[in-house]
């Protein structure tokens, strides 16, 4: 029974892939607006593809993710690392690299034709423990710190110079209220640390593109509190060509397209682009009100809180599908101003939001169901620029007829 359960779900995919393999992807949907991009776990970097029908399903669920890999070249034209260029991943140690994983990610990356975002050079959270303590335990110097951010910086923007095409440089450095996050960065270098940083990034490859990137930027203190900092250092030249929104939303919160509007006008106001660098959308209860993508935290598991354990409602999945279609023809009217949107794991089942910020529910966040088959809301989203009928995507046609030009 069990080997007959697995030929159905394996000639599923087959027949439903094959299916999908024959409709507009995303990426062909927006070539003209936008890169359209996903992270990549480790696992996705080691898999080696093969065809479907090789592939062995396990509970519905592809378990070495070889078919992922598949998936993410045929739908996406960019990608990023979800760990593997981090930190705590790839200099665990003073004067210590490690760029075997990136290395394999990158090489697959750009032998698929896809471009990539190195993801991420200055970040507080997963960052070596050894990144800011001397010897003694004692935090070091302003010069200190200044000399192994430049160190560790170039060293890894040549290490990929001409393989890479744009850096995070600087991650989730503001507080919600959109004061500096007082970070270990902060505390040594104060708010010079992240002019330095970009300018370390632009010294080491002047011919790539350098991001700013944040969770919360729908929150209006946050977005006008980093353009507020952002804006003289512009001035001044900062070697800065976007500001990148992440976009970990919760459908429950109904004011992302209002909100995100105000964003984008805030950002573009300063003469740089913005982007969505992690869009996902968590359908589960929202615990306490909570938001944001802050790692750190976590709440207690609650049955009342992991509701769709079985399966998603049709009447949810049906908001998830009206909410894309929103949200989406407010990123048309503003596609002149966005470099790239980016989805955060390929698929429900590699999702994070599976575990945060509750661990062990059952999220449906991605465009991708856990075998692997697009949801209703692909289709939805490439309507707003594809139409197929209907009066509510006549707004997003009339937009095909402004000049468009590719990012």
């Amino acid at each position: 029974m069990k080997h007959l359960r697995t030929a159905l779900l394996t000639t599923a995919t087959v027949v439903a892939t094959a299916a999908f393999a024959q409709q507009i992807t995303l990426k062909d949907a927006y070539r003209d607006y936008w890169n359209t991009g996903v992270s990549v776990n480790q696992w996705q970097v080691k898999a080696n593809s093969k065809s479907l029908a090789d592939q062995t399903i396990t509970g519905g669920i592809d378990t070495d993710q070889t078919i992922d890999w598949d998936v993410i070249v045929r739908n996406f034209n960019y990608v990023v690392a979800e760990n593997c260029m981090k930190c705590e991943v790839i200099h665990p140690q003073e004067g210590v690299y490690d760029f075997t994983l990136a290395d394999q990610f990158v090489d697959k990356a750009r032998a698929a034709g896809l471009k990539v975002l190195g993801h991420c050079l200055i970040w507080h959270s997963q960052c070596a423990p050894w990144f800011h303590y001397d010897e003694q335990g004692n935090l070091v110097s302003p010069e200190v710190l200044k000399k192994r951010m430049r160190e560790h910086i170039t060293t890894i923007v040549s290490h990929f110079k001409g393989r890479i095409e744009a850096w995070d440089v600087v991650n989730e450095g503001f507080e919600d209220d959109g004061t500096l996050r007082k970070s270990l960065f902060y505390q040594i270098l104060g708010e010079d640390y992240i002019p330095l940083a970009f300018q370390y990034a632009h010294e080491a490859d002047p011919t790539a593109q350098l991001y700013y990137n944040d969770f919360s930027m729908n929150r209006a203190t946050k977005v006008e509190g980093v353009a507020r900092y952002f804006a003289p250092l512009i001035r001044k030249g900062l070697p800065i060509t976007a500001i990148g929104m992440q976009g970990h939303l919760i459908l429950d919160d109904n004011n992302y397209v209002e909100e995100y509007e105000h964003s984008i006008k805030t950002i573009t106001s300063l003469g740089v682009k913005t982007f969505f660098s992690e869009l996902d959308l968590s359908v589960l209860p929202n615990p306490f009100g909570f938001a944001g993508a802050n790692i750190s935290d976590m709440f207690a598991y609650r049955p009342e809180m992991d509701p769709y354990k079985d399966g998603l409602p049709a009447a949810k999945t049906k908001e998830v599908e009206d909410f894309w279609t929103r949200f989406f023809q407010m990123l048309v009217r503003h596609r002149d101003d966005i470099l790239r949107v980016n989805f955060w794991c390929l698929n429900d089942a590699c999702s994070w939001r599976n575990d945060f910020p509750i661990k062990g529910r059952t999220d449906y966040a991605t465009l991708f169901d856990r075998q692997n088959q697009p949801k209703p809301e692909i289709q939805a989203i490439i309507n707003v620029v594809r139409p197929e009928g209907g009066d509510c995507c006549k707004a997003a046609a009339k937009t095909k007829g402004k000049k468009k030009t590719k990012k």
